[in-house]
Parts: C-alpha cells; structure tokens; sequence
C-alpha cells in the first residue's frame, strides 16, 4: 500500500503535495489541470538526487491519473538520474521507494520488493527517520498484499515480516499523514496474523483520522482493514458493507494497487454470501483494475520497443555522421580528420608488432594548371581519379586520405620484412599516375604528375608528415614526377627516380 510522499527536507515541492493531496480526495480534474502546471517543474539549484525523487513522485502521480506513456517517460527518466553510490542521502531511498511502489502497481512484483527492501536499507544509512518510515510503510503494504494474494498457508509468515517494519515505521514517523498510511496498514498485519482486537482498534481509529481529513485513500484502507476484521469474527453482511465502500473510495481515487486486492476480497465475501450479483461487480471491477496493470505493462513494453528502436537509429545516424565528417566528400576517402583519428591505432598497432611505419606524401604536380586550363569541375574530376589510382596501387591495410587541396597521404602500418615497402608503394602510385591515360578526363590539357616524399620511423604522426614533407620538397626541386626519401635515423639517404 502507498500513502503520499513526506516532506523530507524540502524535497517533494508544495504543488506537487497539493496534486497528491487532490489525488486522495478524489478529486482527479482538478488534480490532473494541477498536475499539468508542475509536471515540467523542477525546484531551481536541485541536484540530481532531488530530482529524480521529484521526477519518480510525479511517475506515481501520472500513473494515477491514467497518464501511462507519461508515467513511464517520468520514471524512465528519475530513474536514470538515481545513483545509488549516493546511499547516504534521503532523496535515493525515497526515489527507490516510489519506483518500488511504481513496479508493484504495474505486476513486476519481484523487483518491486527488491527495490523496496533496499529503499529501507538505504533510508536506515541516511539516518532520516521520515524517509525511513516512509519507505518502511510501502514495503510493509507490499508484504501485505503479497500476503493476501500468495498461498495461505504462506500468509502469517509474511504478515509478521510486515508486521516488525510497521510497527518500527509508526514509532517514527511524526507526519500526520504517514502515521495514517502505517497504522492502516499495521492494522491489516495485524489481522493476518490473528490479532482482531488490535487490528479493530487499527481500523478504527485509521478511518476516524482519514475521515476528518477527507483523506478517501486513508479511509478506504480503514475500511479494508475492518471488513477483514469482521470476516474473521463471521460477521460477513458487516464485512461486506465495509468492504464494498473500501472498494468505492479506492475507485474514486483511482488507485489500481487498492482496488484490485480489496475488490478480489469483496468478491470472495460475496461468495461466501451467495451473493452472486455482488459477486459479479465486484470480480467486474477487479478485472477492470487487472486489465490496467496488464495494459500498462504492455504499453510499457511497446515504449520501451520504441525507445530502443529510437535510440538504435540515433547510434546509426551518429555512426554515419562521425564517418561522414572522417571522409572527403569528393573523393571518398579519409579526410585529415578520418586520418587524424585512424593514425594512432595504426602505429600503436604497427609499434606493438616491431615494424616500423611508413607515410607517403603524395602532391600533385602543376594542379593549379589544370584547374586554371579545364575548370574546376575538370580538375576535381582529375582528383578522383588520382584517388581511384591511389586505391589501386595500396593494399587493401593501408590507410588512405586526402590531407588538403591536391595532397594525399598513405599511412603503411603492416611493413613486414620488407624495409623497402614505403619507396616501392611511392614509386608504383608515381608510375601509375605518370602512365595513366587521362584523355577522357582532361582530353588535351597537359596530364598530371605527382612528387612524393617518403619517410619511415617509430614516430607520431606529426614527425612522420614533416620528415616526408621535407622529402616532397626536395622531389619538387629536383623536377618533380619523381619520388624522394627522407632518411630515417641511420639509415644511408637513397633517391628513387622516374623520369
């Protein structure tokens, strides 16, 4: 059973008791046009731990008023904030304590009494009575119910269990309002484990209080709490008029948990009555409070499907952005950036197996003359197709990119034993550029050439780009076409030619 949040240290905001109070008065229009007014408030300079505890009592909330899909985005959402590392503050133990509740209400009955129990253990490290109290009255309610809807011969167990967190949860609680929630439902352990006068007594004085209150939530426990009491003293015409309005009051205020245990026990008063119409409304209305907590789940599960399928096409749309802004839209391949982020597995990877990296600079020569000649379109034209050449003389391992303007990188990780592979892989792009047929690109503008500057190292990728750098320069003085190699450390200086 769940009675209302407590102010814990300002944490619940005013109008949000004021909905919670209009709630149990069953006064839902009003409660719901007030909820709409708080539902995207949250108080200013909260951390997140308040949050979310503000967030999962408005999930309560919503799901009260029949606001499934917002009940469930409100709790999906506080529960995301809940950091259970923070054990010492109140604002944990009650957001448990509100999901918990949220659980039970929906049919996942298991984790709902996990998250209860440790709401309380929780609430005992923050050494905060109310929000102890508070959590100690749902999970005693939870056992209740678990009790009276579980195997009877089970029940007494359960009901003693739920008995010891109750009764520790009146000694503390100072609030008016939880003391009502924890006598009403001590009242009913009470009565599961044979102590009628108590539990009478309980009953009693729970409605009396609710009553002077207008509090319908408090007064269709007290109810519930004296129709047990009577059934058990044989008394069933009595049980049943109690019963009946502890069935009407948890209608009204809509609460799905209440009426759908006290409508099954009306219904099996009823029974026992022969009183086969009373019977009938009363399993109508518990089959009516059943079907919501199914649809609930149902809905639940379509959202949670929507949510994931949401969430699967935003990984996609953010895998395709970052690949998108990692290549050149006009050649399709990396773009310095793609290189940038790439480089370091490389050599990380080209380091760990003992080879040692090669990066091949690759510039075009006379590109300005082509685009001055044939156009721009003409000259990205010619770009592409140094890119498909660049594809088809690199191995398939071998990273590829467009570093700005008319320069191209390649990055060789894997080596092998081969210490020359960087020239060789230089030479065969040089040669393949040189003696390609660019008569459908460019038609009679002078074709293309490429110098290249070559150089090797266990180096970073800045090192590697300056050392070949300074080999391209050299092989665009020496008259270009021609590819040069920038001596590594003890190593002889060597010149690879290809005019």
């Amino acid at each position: 059973m769940e009675q209302r949040d407590p102010l814990v240290a300002g944490q619940i905001p005013r109008l949000d008791r004021e909905v919670r109070a209009l709630l149990n008065a069953g006064r839902l229009p009003e409660a719901n046009s007030l909820f709409d007014e708080v539902v995207t408030k949250v108080s200013p300079g909260a951390d997140r731990w308040v949050r979310s505890a503000v967030l999962v009592n408005r999930a309560v909330m919503a799901w009260r008023l029949g606001r499934i899909p917002l009940a469930l985005e409100l709790a999906a959402e506080g529960w995301t904030d809940l950091d259970a590392d923070r054990s010492d503050s109140p604002a944990v133990a009650q957001t448990m304590g509100s999901l918990g509740y949220l659980m039970e209400g929906i049919g996942n009955r298991r984790a709902a009494l996990d998250m209860l129990r440790l709401s309380v253990q929780v609430a005992r490290r923050a050494g905060n009575t109310d929000t102890l109290a508070h959590c100690l009255q749902r999970l005693g309610g939870s056992l209740n119910f678990r009790a009276c809807s579980g195997p009877p011969a089970a029940a007494p167990a359960i009901f003693e269990e739920a008995l010891v967190y109750l009764d520790e949860g009146l000694s503390l609680a100072k609030d008016e309002l939880m003391r009502r929630a924890l006598m009403g439902a001590l009242g009913r352990s009470l009565a599961g484990v044979g102590q009628l006068d108590k539990a009478e007594e309980l009953g009693a004085e729970t409605l009396r209080l609710a009553t002077d209150a207008t509090d319908l939530w408090g007064i269709s426990v007290g109810n519930w709490v004296l129709a047990v009491v009577r059934r058990e003293q044989g008394d069933l015409d009595e049980a049943r008029t109690l019963s009946s309005r502890a069935v009407c009051n948890a209608e009204r205020i809509n609460d799905t948990s209440l009426l759908l245990r006290f409508s099954t026990e009306l219904a099996d008063i009823c029974h026992a009555l022969g009183d086969a119409v009373g019977e009938a409304e009363a399993l109508r209305r518990s089959m009516t409070a059943s079907r919501t907590a199914t649809e609930t789940l149902q809905e639940g599960l379509g959202q949670a499907l929507e949510q994931r399928r949401v969430a699967v096409q935003a990984q996609r749309l953010a895998v395709a952005a970052q690949e998108a802004a990692a290549r050149d839209p006009l050649t399709g391949l990396a773009n310095r950036l793609g290189l940038e982020r790439a480089a370091q597995a490389l050599l990380e990877s080209t380091a760990a197996r003992g080879r040692v990296p090669w990066l091949v600079l690759v510039d075009v020569d006379w590109f300005k003359n082509v685009n001055d000649d044939a156009g721009h379109a003409t000259g990205d034209a010619a770009l592409r197709e140094i890119a498909a050449l660049l594809r088809r003389e690199c191995r398939s391992d071998d990273l590829v990119a467009r570093w700005a303007g008319d320069e191209f990188v390649v990055l060789l990780g894997d080596t092998g034993p081969n210490m020359d592979v960087g020239p060789n892989v230089a030479e065969r792009i040089r040669a393949a550029v040189d003696g390609h047929d660019w008569t459908m690109v460019l038609g009679a503008v002078r074709r293309p050439t490429v110098s290249i500057g070559v150089a090797a190292g266990p180096a970073k990728l800045d090192q590697l780009f300056a050392a070949a750098d300074m080999a391209l320069y050299r092989a665009k003085r020496h008259g270009r076409n021609r590819v040069e190699v920038e001596p590594s450390i003890d190593e002889v200086p060597e010149t690879v030619s290809g005019t």
